[in-house]
């Protein structure tokens, strides 16, 4: 155990980049909190003592005193170089990138009516705005904060994928001793003891036994595969009732679940981010706010009488006027809103740009099994071949046999018959069914195989279309007379096929991948009624079926829960998992459907629309008002003694503000 410090090291390091942009993010929005709760506490003083609250109540004239601008200055300066930092810094960063938004907006603004207000305090003529500094930067501090509280850190993807793996392999050492080792340990050629309901611990090939082995979390494979000597088994995947021993053929960077990861880290990686829209509202107003600003002062200065310092006023309004209150908070109130409304309604949004994308979803490719079908068997035909037997009497005898195994097709017969016999006798028949004594009567449970082996013959006119479809056949066999035969198949989920409806509806192309073969997922298609279905592919090559996809033109989101659908969930403009699934589907998906319904697909994209139109509403209820409020702060209506002061705007500004968040409460779900 010479190497167990490096080990450790490697871990904590791999640990560090797992997390650090989590972390990173909870970092940002609790310096937010803190900065917002500090500013407004500083706050209240500036609003009882301002000059502008002495003009809008009498009562505040009282409460000023003799240096009380001295006070309100120093109470500013601690807010404007606390409270807006951020967007101090936000502005440094945006002007460096050549890419002026909101930050830059902020930041001219609050700059302005800090500077302005401290000439004015130093006997510049003219009224001071530290009213509307010390609340500007409480909003914006605000809505920052809203908005990145609703943003979701980065999923733990890579490690829930890891951790399907199992810490502990049983090796078989010389001499035939079975010696548990880590995970770690294992080499290529190593041979490994299996036990029942065991995971897998890496890629291999069955030397020693027979079991069935559940791929479904890796492959989207439905139906547990029959495993003999010399079948290649997947590390991660669940072995059935047997005992297996494997010859290890890959592991570490070579393996199934590895490849899976190098996956979903590129398509992760290699994902667009959408733009906020506030940001181009926020990059227009910041060239009016300064082209504005400088044309205003011109003009006063070199074509009226009015003096500088009116005319300084006037650019003063403008700035900082163009800066609505309500255009921090038009989109996180509509985010908050959606979020909280998506989450009683069982959508959970991880990433706010992938919602905000949603609502140009062109086509919705979906996963099979978990997903459009409940991903476990169920009696869907039950055909008799001899008039004695009706439907209820085949299940009956065939669930009474079935009800003595373990194996997934037997579990689903037995489960279908509403009572069960007592059975005595019973045998299994290795790899073909089960057999055994019901009220005196031999019944037999099987396969089309053991019916070719016993070279009876099949009323084929009566099974054909059941034989030649994607479902699964047993027989059921009566003193070793052909009474009838039993198909099965993954159930579909009935609101699959009405979520295809109304996705279609909306004119969104409705698709399905999954790893079956091409009979299961024509069946499938047809019976929901889908556009277009690609069966038979493999974890690795759904990723790329996205890109296709993506490269005929469409905006495409992807709706999975297994394993095998994180790199295409990664891949997806938007990657949407549903919450029964696994974790790494849920860690990797940017949206999660709790309730584990197709049908929410459908209320996420609706969802998305109408929070697209509120934020669109709210953008122009926080900057409509500037089409009068800045020309009237510039001074055009001076001729008519109108002269919008910085004062009057923040009036303005607060009542937009609570018109976008009374907009913002009335989104709903249609």
């Amino acid at each position: 155990m010479h190497h167990t410090h490096q080990d450790m090291n490697d871990q904590c390091h791999k640990h560090h980049n797992s997390h650090s942009h989590h972390n990173n993010h909870q970092h940002h929005t609790a310096d937010y909190k803190k900065r917002f709760w500090i500013t407004l506490i500083l706050t209240i003083p500036v609003l009882l003592f301002s000059s502008m609250t002495g003009e809008l109540f009498s009562f505040a004239k009282q409460l000023q005193f003799p240096g009380v601008n001295w006070f309100l200055l120093s109470l500013c300066t601690l807010i404007f170089f606390y409270g807006g930092w951020p967007f101090l810094k936000g502005l440094k960063e945006e002007l460096h990138r050549k890419q002026p938004g909101m930050m830059t907006l902020i930041g001219i603004a609050i700059s302005t009516a800090y500077v302005y207000s401290s000439l004015v305090v130093f006997g510049l003529p003219g009224m001071e705005v530290f009213w509307e500094l010390a609340t500007l930067i409480d909003i914006m501090l605000l809505g920052h904060w809203v908005e990145m509280r609703s943003v979701m850190g980065a999923g733990q993807a890579l490690e829930k994928l890891a951790s399907l793996l199992p810490q502990v392999a049983h090796k078989i050492v010389q001499g035939g001793d079975v010696q548990d080792i880590i995970l770690d340990q294992i080499k290529k050629g190593d041979h490994v003891m299996v036990k029942p309901g065991e995971r897998i611990p890496g890629d291999g090939i069955v030397v020693s036994g027979q079991t069935t082995v559940n791929e479904a979390m890796l492959t989207g494979e439905s139906i547990p595969i029959l495993k003999h000597i010399g079948d290649k088994v997947l590390g991660g995947s669940v072995n059935g009732e047997g005992s297996l021993v494997i010859e290890i053929q890959m592991t570490g960077e070579d393996g199934f679940i590895a490849r899976i990861i190098k996956l979903v880290k590129e398509a992760q990686e290699n994902k667009s981010q959408t733009e906020e829209i506030a940001q181009y509202a926020a990059r227009w107003l910041t060239f009016i706010a300064i082209g504005g600003g400088i044309l205003t002062l011109i003009w006063w200065t070199v074509f009226t009488i009015n003096g500088f310092a009116f005319a300084l006023e006037r650019m003063v309004a403008v700035m900082v006027i163009t800066c609505p209150h309500a255009l921090g908070l038009a989109v996180p109130l509509v985010v908050a809103v959606s979020t909280s409304l998506a989450a009683s309604h069982g959508l959970l949004l991880r990433k706010r740009s992938a919602f905000e994308h949603a609502r140009k979803i062109q086509a919705v490719v979906f996963d099979k099994t978990g997903t459009l079908t409940k991903g476990d068997f169920g009696v869907t035909d039950i055909v008799w071949f001899d008039s004695q037997y009706t439907e209820n009497r085949l299940l009956l005898l065939a669930g009474s046999i079935e009800q003595h195994s373990e194996h997934p097709i037997a579990k689903a017969i037995a489960k279908a018959s509403s009572k069960l016999l007592e059975v005595s006798d019973f045998k299994a028949i290795p790899g073909k069914g089960a057999e055994g004594l019901v009220n005196g009567q031999r019944v037999k449970v099987v396969s089309p195989s053991y019916l070719e082996e016993q070279h009876i013959n099949i009323p084929q006119k009566k099974i054909n279309h059941l034989m030649h479809s994607s479902k699964t056949v047993v027989f059921v066999l009566v003193n070793d007379v052909l009474a009838g035969a039993i198909a099965l198949a993954d159930v579909i989920r009935e609101e699959s096929k009405n979520a295809v409806r109304e996705l279609k509806a909306m004119g969104i192309r409705c698709l399905m991948l999954t790893g079956d073969a091409a009979q299961v997922a024509k069946w499938v298609s047809d019976e929901i009624g889908l556009d277009e279905y690609y069966a038979g592919i493999q974890p690795h090559q759904k990723a790329s079926k996205i890109k296709e996809i993506q490269k005929r033109g469409f905006i495409v989101a992807m709706a999975g829960d297994g394993i095998n659908d994180a790199p295409a969930l990664a891949q997806a403009d938007i990657g949407i998992a549903i919450g029964a699934g696994t974790d790494v589907a849920i860690e990797t998906a940017d949206i999660i459907l709790v309730k584990n319904n197709p049908l929410d697909v459908v209320s996420l994209i609706k969802l998305a629309r109408a929070s697209y139109r509120k934020m669109i509403e709210n953008l122009i209820w926080a900057t409509g008002y500037n089409v009068f409020a800045i020309p009237a702060a510039a001074g055009v209506l001076y001729a008519w003694d109108i002269v919008l002061s910085p004062a009057l705007g923040a009036v303005f500004m607060s009542l937009s503000t609570v018109v976008c968040a009374v907009n913002a409460r009335l989104l709903k779900i249609k």
